[in-house]
């Protein structure tokens, strides 16, 4: 992987920071991070893709709906859903059931 623009270094530091178990949207980490769009977080961890040295939590990044719009990064339609679901996050559908209930807004480390 070459390294990383600063942008993207924001991204993969607000991802790394994500609890186990939880889940998060690229619009909030565009929103939180000023980047004025969510395509610019997929983006940057579509980069990641087969070559994750850092262990970068993508798998816990989906969309505002809580679907599972990343799962092509990770070379197999079961891989995201099966991260997911050994962290505690119930996932049926390539979708976040409770997703409610499961996200985790970057905001919330202002919070700690």
């Amino acid at each position: 992987m070459k390294t990383p623009s600063d942008y993207q270094q924001s991204i993969y530091d607000v991802v790394s920071l994500i609890p186990k178990g939880r889940v998060t949207s690229y619009g909030a980490i565009a929103q939180f991070l000023s980047l004025g769009s969510a395509r610019i977080v997929g983006w940057a961890l579509n980069r990641l893709s087969g070559n994750n040295p850092r262990q970068i939590p993508a798998h816990r990044v989906v969309n505002a709906k809580g679907v599972l719009t990343g799962w092509r990064a990770f070379g197999s339609p079961n891989t995201m859903a099966s991260l997911l679901q050994s962290e505690g996050v119930v996932v049926e559908g390539n979708r976040v059931l409770d997703f409610a209930s499961t996200f985790w807004h970057p905001e919330e480390l202002a919070e700690e």
